[in-house]
């Protein structure tokens, strides 16, 4: 069995009395990106630190081509580092920011200029040697500490929120960048981020951290079209739950009965399987179909609301006995044909579609 290129073993993190880490276990190829998503205080920078050094494990262990880190220093560890804040010295040019770690580490002149100009050429900043960080605007000053963080080519490159400080247009510009640059580098990259579209647009797979654990690793088609947890089905994508009861069970799949009297079957179920007791069913908006009039659907509401969002039109629908649901229709769906706020509206949605989760 071939040996993980980086591996995290147990890791665990205590502060006095509070728990930050606990058990976060998980193996990372070489070249991938790996992104830590989840709320705030779910353990994912915490995580990230104890691998850069800032932080000691209260147990478990990091593995680097088989090799524990946890005797290395921080800055012996050759990880290189991009924070939120940009954290480049005001007082030197964006070419002496970018040398910084080469100078450290004493590497000859000739080297560092041509190390310099590759790194600035690979984040598009070419001729900005002289200009000083104050005179940049925001994205550029994240590319050039993306440049400096890979100017001494490090193994590893982790990233903790580092888009968080920019409006969504410059964000969604610099995403395109990392992944460019991911693409040409093949350095492995560990991302933390609580924004789901930025994860979902970068990464190889996703780490989903909850209250210090990881819920679940995958890709994002993974995550999202069959998420382990309920946490995760409502981190990841647009989600409805509707309180239903769990009528029968086989397997993992279960017949539920929903507000309203309808009995839906085939739907896979999360968590203990005996009949009887709740679960919450998620349906995604854009699984939910509509048809006018209220006698056809499995559920049957009232529409509150409908918002143009460009190529889908949002519809919020609001059934007897439990939360409105929010519906996604492409634009020009027939359903829309004189569709207004007070109308009755006929849902329906494929059972294997959705998720039950206790």
């Amino acid at each position: 069995m071939t040996e993980p290129f980086l591996s995290i073993r147990g890791i665990r993190k205590v502060y006095g009395v509070v728990t930050a880490v606990e058990n976060v276990t998980m193996d990372i190829a070489e070249g991938e990106f790996m992104t830590f998503l989840g709320p705030s205080g779910s353990g994912k920078s915490t995580t990230l630190y104890v691998l850069a050094g800032f932080q000691d494990p209260t147990a478990g262990d990091i593995l680097l081509k088989g090799k524990s880190l946890l005797s290395t220093p921080s800055h012996k560890r050759n990880i290189g580092m991009v924070f939120q804040r940009y954290t480049l010295f005001p007082h030197l040019s964006v070419g002496e920011n970018v040398a910084f770690p080469l100078r450290v580490r004493r590497r000859p002149q000739a080297e560092i200029a041509e190390r310099v100009r590759a790194a600035l050429k690979l984040v598009r900043l070419e001729g900005y040697e002289d200009r000083k960080p104050a005179l940049m605007s925001g994205g550029q000053q994240q590319r050039v500490a993306l440049a400096r963080a890979l100017v001494y080519n490090p193994p590893v490159l982790l990233m903790d929120e580092p888009l968080s400080a920019l409006d969504k247009k410059l964000r969604e510009e610099i995403q395109f960048e990392i992944r460019r640059i991911h693409q040409e580098t093949g350095v492995t990259i560990l991302y933390v981020t609580h924004d789901q579209e930025e994860a979902l647009r970068l990464s190889d797979r996703i780490a989903v951290f909850s209250q210090g654990r990881i819920d679940q690793i995958g890709t994002g088609p993974e995550l999202y079209a069959d998420p382990a947890t309920r946490f995760v089905a409502g981190f990841i994508g647009d989600s409805n739950f509707i309180d239903a009861e769990i009528v029968s069970s086989e397997g993992r799949l279960a017949k539920l009965a929903l507000p309203g009297g309808a009995v839906i079957e085939g739907v896979p179920l999360h968590g203990a399987t005996a009949t009887g007791g709740r679960a919450s069913l998620l349906l995604r908006p854009e699984r939910i179909d509509l048809q006018p009039g209220g006698n056809d659907g499995v559920m049957a509401g009232k529409v509150r609301d409908i918002t143009f969002l460009g190529n889908n039109i949002h519809v919020l629908v609001e059934p007897d006995g439990t939360a409105p649901i929010s519906v996604r229709l492409p634009f020009g769906h027939s359903a829309l044909a004189g569709l207004a706020p007070g109308a009755m509206v006929s849902m329906t949605f494929n059972p294997a579609d959705s998720h039950a989760f206790r």
